[in-house]
């Protein structure tokens, strides 16, 4: 990655003459210019519509009074030393024609010396009549380095610190995805709260992201809670995660491996696909941010597009973070573009070259329910790096799921009779499993007594399942499993899960007789 100062110069060198910065951190933006116009002898100067002129460096010349973006633009042209003119919020002012019409005289005409405009901006709604005279440029977010460096500010100005080497280390990570601003906001708070920053105030700043990050309307941000005994079942899937587990340390690059892309998991609704998301971040440790991908969709031209771009870039500062995409189908199916001039299509367009060519160690999770609705270009290898299929629990498996429900409730698995359940609930998903625990809970509840396997028993059979309701929905899906498209998350042969699913009519006649 290009550094911005580094950049920044490169382009006053190249005689651009109209930057604009995206970027919420305005003052760390100014701060950063002001020391480049330093090291190359130019004055930096800012203008915004309630102060005018402000001279941030250099003496060359007295500033003029002007409050409104026309009369601005005049004195930057009448300006005789070397400068760089910050307009801040100038965007605003760009559906004015006259302010339009000269700012890009202007950008012309100042070519032929050293004075640059550069316009901050929050969003870059780039108008097409500008697109040929600037040039964008990103502040990314702060890095480790610069987070650290705040701490350093904290202990300097005489705050309590008392973070051991790792504890400092860790918490900077945690504060990776804020701004220097956001950031320091939430030191200061974990300072005030215990009198103290220290290692136990990890969480607390964990936390003050997870709030932050949810402002950014795309991203949520979800602490490390689930690990792998609270998914049932799943073994192949489990193991090709284990196997994985250290792929984002130095010694597996020093090893020559490449950083894992992603997965994708498809199948029958109820089988724990997000769980499954989540569990892997508890698995390999890392922090799961859940993107929301029709929150990026805004009645703007460009707006969808450059949100996605946003979005992936602060998940790029998380990282290394899992990046759940839940129900991309939903929101990326063939015919969600149907009715939005083609919107659906260029945030695919962004997601897909971005998954494509990401260097940051953000794992992608996509988990989908009517694979057949997906664009082929998102399945492809080199998107992710492999494709599971999360069928109908097997005999196995809906032992395993019963007792992690069991178990989650603070019951003892082998209290209850769980091989008969199993037994008796082929053809259900791990959410109707859970569900039939709870429906026992409340039942026993009510009459004053502890619940049993015949309260399970009798809520599995009062459900109808998922297989019976929606069965050609399912059969669908199973046979696109048998095709060979991707690989079974649970079973590497044949087996119950393969074949037909015992029909409920039958079971419930087996235990009655």
């Amino acid at each position: 990655m290009i550094d911005f100062e580094q950049q920044l110069e490169t382009y006053l060198r190249a005689r651009f003459t109209l930057i604009a910065v995206t970027t919420v951190e305005e003052e760390r933006a100014l701060e950063m210019v002001t020391r480049v116009c330093r090291r190359n002898n130019l004055d930096c100067i800012s203008w915004d519509v309630a102060d005018g002129f402000t001279r941030l460096t250099g003496t060359r010349e007295e500033l003029a009074t002007a409050k409104d973006p026309f009369t601005a633009l005049d004195k930057v042209e009448t300006y005789k030393g070397d400068a760089v003119f910050i307009l801040k919020d100038f965007h605003d002012f760009l559906n004015v024609p006259q302010v339009r019409r000269k700012l890009k005289n202007l950008a012309y005409k100042l070519k032929t010396g050293r004075r640059h405009l550069m316009i901050t901006t929050p969003h870059t709604k780039v108008l097409e009549e500008l697109r040929d005279v600037w040039v964008p440029m990103d502040l990314a977010l702060p890095l480790s380095a610069d987070l650290d460096a705040i701490v350093t500010q904290f202990c300097q100005i005489g705050g309590n610190v008392r973070l051991t080497p790792l504890g400092r280390e860790k918490l900077v990570q945690a504060a990776l995805g804020l701004t220097v601003g956001q950031a320091s906001r939430a030191f200061a708070k974990a300072l005030v709260t215990d009198g103290c920053l220290d290692d136990r105030d990890i969480g607390l700043v964990t936390e003050e992201k997870r709030l932050i990050l949810r402002e950014s309307e795309a991203l949520e941000f979800y602490p490390v809670t689930e690990t792998a005994n609270d998914v049932g079942g799943l073994g192949v899937l489990k193991e090709w995660l284990r196997l994985r587990e250290r792929a984002f340390t130095k010694d597996a690059r020093d090893y020559g491996l490449p950083t894992p892309k992603g997965i994708a998991l498809v199948g029958i609704p109820g089988t724990g696909k997000s769980l499954t998301a989540k569990m892997i971040g508890g698995l390999w440790n890392m922090p799961v941010v859940r993107l929301d991908v029709g929150s990026l969709f805004g009645s703007l031209l460009g707006e969808s597009e450059e949100k996605a771009r946003r979005a992936l870039r602060l998940a790029e500062t998380v990282a290394p973070c899992i990046l759940w995409m839940d129900e991309i189908d939903k929101s990326l199916g063939l015919g969600s573009g149907a009715l939005d001039q083609g919107t659906s299509r260029r945030v695919l367009g962004t997601l897909i070259t971005w998954m494509q060519e990401k260097k940051a160690p953000c794992f992608v999770v996509a988990t989908a329910n009517d694979i057949q609705t997906l664009p082929p270009e998102l399945l492809r290898r080199g998107r992710f790096d492999e494709m599971f299929f999360l069928d109908l629990p097997t005999l196995e498996e809906r032992r395993e799921i019963l007792a992690v429900h069991l178990t989650r409730r603070a019951r003892l698995p082998h209290d209850y009779d769980i091989g008969r359940l199993a037994q008796m609930s082929a053809g259900y998903v791990g959410a109707e499993l859970e569900q039939a625990v709870v429906d026992a809970m409340f039942y026993a509840f009510n009459q004053d007594r502890e619940f049993t396997t015949e309260d399970i028993s009798r809520a599995i059979q009062a459900q109808v399942p998922l297989s019976t309701t929606q069965r050609e929905v399912v059969e669908n899906l199973r046979k696109w499993l048998t095709e060979g498209r991707a690989q079974s998350a649970s079973f590497r042969e044949t087996s119950e899960a393969q074949q037909k699913a015992v029909p409920l009519q039958l079971v419930r006649k087996t235990y009655q007789e």
